[in-house]
């Protein structure tokens, strides 16, 4: 096993203090791989060090300026530094320069949800799913952002599709509107609500990203995204059982 892929096993396993290590011994050898910089910026992020994790995104972006993956994810550090004007920016980017991919819609619907643009949220996973209509997870976030709105019969028809796509059939004893519900109350949970104690803020952001990071990661991968959110739709179903 190599180094980095020691690190990365680190990084796979929690052990996120050890993968840090690792990887700069990694970065001192070899100063010019952007893949050793770009794993860098994931390990920080997730050791809540976003203006570290930001920094090396930087350097990344500087070294490929087009490249959508590093812009994409600077844009994610932003959001979680509270930058969310300079990360919309960000997300803006990347998609001029990938308009016809689904994921950076679908990832710049994501982030204007969570800022309260949910018109804007709306038209970017419509954009999404006119690009990709077998994206489950996109029709799934659609209709949560629906039911925000109050657009009760367009919610249900986003999550019965998101539901049809993933083979799942509706539950007719199950009250649909319960999954944006259930959505924010493990947001809680996970120390997602506002806290005054700085350590309850550090957890937040922690758990954040880790969400997030999951989710983008889920978004821009074809081959996991149904699975993804028939496990998500399943656990809500126990949640209500």
């Amino acid at each position: 096993m190599s180094r980095f892929d020691k690190g990365v096993a680190f990084f796979s396993e929690g052990k996120f203090e050890e993968a840090l290590e690792v990887i700069n011994n990694c970065i001192a050898e070899e100063k010019g791989n952007t893949e050793y910089y770009s794993f860098r910026a994931r390990v920080l992020s997730r050791l809540g060090r976003f203006d570290a994790s930001l920094l090396d995104f930087d350097y990344l972006v500087e070294m490929e300026p087009y490249n959508t993956n590093f812009i994409s994810d600077r844009a994610v550090v932003l959001h979680l530094l509270q930058r969310h004007q300079e990360s919309l920016e960000e997300f803006d980017r990347a998609l001029n320069l990938d308009p016809k991919n689904p994921y950076r819609y679908s990832s710049r619907a994501f982030l204007k949800d969570r800022i309260g643009d949910f018109q804007g949220a709306i038209e970017d996973y419509e954009k999404a799913i006119e690009l990709d209509p077998e994206d489950a997870v996109a029709y799934n976030n659609k209709g949560m952002v629906e039911e925000k709105l109050g657009y009760v019969d367009f919610s249900k028809k986003s999550f019965e599709k998101a539901d049809a796509l993933v083979g799942k059939q509706p539950n007719p004893n199950s009250d649909i509107n319960q999954i944006p519900a259930d959505s924010e109350n493990i947001e809680k949970k996970n120390g997602l609500a506002d806290h005054t104690a700085h350590e309850q803020q550090t957890q937040s952001k922690l758990s954040f990203q880790h969400f997030l990071g999951t989710f983008l990661k889920v978004l821009g991968d074809k081959n996991t995204r149904a699975e993804f959110l028939k496990f998500v739709k399943s656990r809500f179903k126990k949640k209500t059982d």
